[in-house]
């Protein structure tokens, strides 16, 4: 079932999660372990993250050596792997970086044949390594490009124009979305006319980049509102478990760390840190629960024990 269906369905707020793919040669079963926590949320649907090949520098006799590798494959497998053995239904993420379109029309190809309905587009972080595209490839440079691509795709046009009864694909699309504006753009108003271009070219819907402020998603969702964009914006949220985690998450994601939750943080014994963070992302879901939004997601990572400390506090 599509994403947006589970949304027009739903009697109750709906809870979703996102999980990473394990390191290369990492054990499913480690996954499923997570998965198997995550699954007593009855979650509608679970998003599988994507990560391209980065450039690794190894020290050696002959001087140093660039390396290049993927570090965690396993994003369509594992989709299809969770699917089927929990019957839930799963979002892989599509890149633009690190894949030319060729590769990405061949992955959307595989994932239609095994019965996934959902993708979500996203461009990709920038691993300061740009993969060259071979002659006679081309590449999406932005997410707007991916979701063309997957539109056209889902109307039965594929990147060989000469293909006769093509038959279209059928994937939900969804994107990402920036309450705190996305780092390249100037302002929040120029993020979001970008935002209303993807849905204008088939997304529909958007997640969220998590937040520590609930003022900025309703910010967020009263000016994509206003220009019109209508698909539903879901909340994403993570909760804080490390003290180290005040620096790199606002690097990493850029994002800004409330000053009260910094300070409580900062000054607590490492041990605490998990409940502090549970309790605040608690008060974030109750307010915007209460405000009547429809569905929250969370970013689990390959930690699920932080969100049943979470579910207990809110009786979930």
């Amino acid at each position: 079932m599509k994403v947006t269906e589970h949304l027009d369905r739903a009697k109750d707020p709906l809870i979703s999660f996102e999980i990473i793919p394990l390191p290369r040669g990492g054990d499913i079963n480690l996954l499923f372990n997570i998965v198997n926590v995550l699954m007593k949320y009855n979650p509608p649907f679970i998003d599988v993250t994507s990560h391209s090949s980065e450039v690794h520098f190894e020290e050696t006799p002959g001087g140093i050596r660039k390396k290049v590798k993927r570090k965690r494959p396993g994003t369509i497998g594992i989709s299809v792997a969770i699917k089927n053995k929990y019957n839930v239904d799963t979002v892989p993420h599509i890149l633009c970086n690190g894949f030319t379109r060729e590769e990405t029309e061949d992955a959307l190809i595989e994932l239609n044949y095994l019965g996934i309905e959902n993708v979500l587009a996203v461009r990709g972080d920038d691993i300061g390594y740009k993969k060259p595209v071979p002659e006679g490839r081309t590449s999406n440079i932005y997410a707007l490009d991916l979701v063309k691509q997957i539109t056209d795709m889902n109307k039965g046009r594929y990147l060989e124009e000469d293909l006769l009864d093509a038959a279209p694909t059928n994937f939900c699309i969804g994107v990402g979305g920036y309450p705190e504006k996305h780092f390249e753009s100037p302002n929040l108003k120029s993020d979001i006319l970008i935002a209303k271009e993807k849905v204008n070219a088939g997304a529909e819907y958007i997640v969220t980049q998590m937040f520590y402020d609930n003022k900025y998603y309703f910010e967020f969702l009263k000016l994509c509102r206003a220009a019109g964009i209508n698909v539903p914006v879901i909340p994403g949220l993570k909760i804080l478990t490390g003290k180290k985690q005040l620096n790199s998450i606002p690097k990493t994601f850029f994002v800004e760390i409330p000053e009260e939750l910094t300070t409580e943080i900062s000054e607590a014994k490492p041990e605490h840190v998990v409940d502090i963070g549970v309790e605040w992302t608690a008060k974030q879901c109750e307010e915007l629960l209460n405000k009547g939004i429809p569905s929250l997601h969370f970013y689990i990572m390959h930690n699920s024990k932080p969100i049943q400390k979470l579910f207990d506090r809110l009786k979930i």
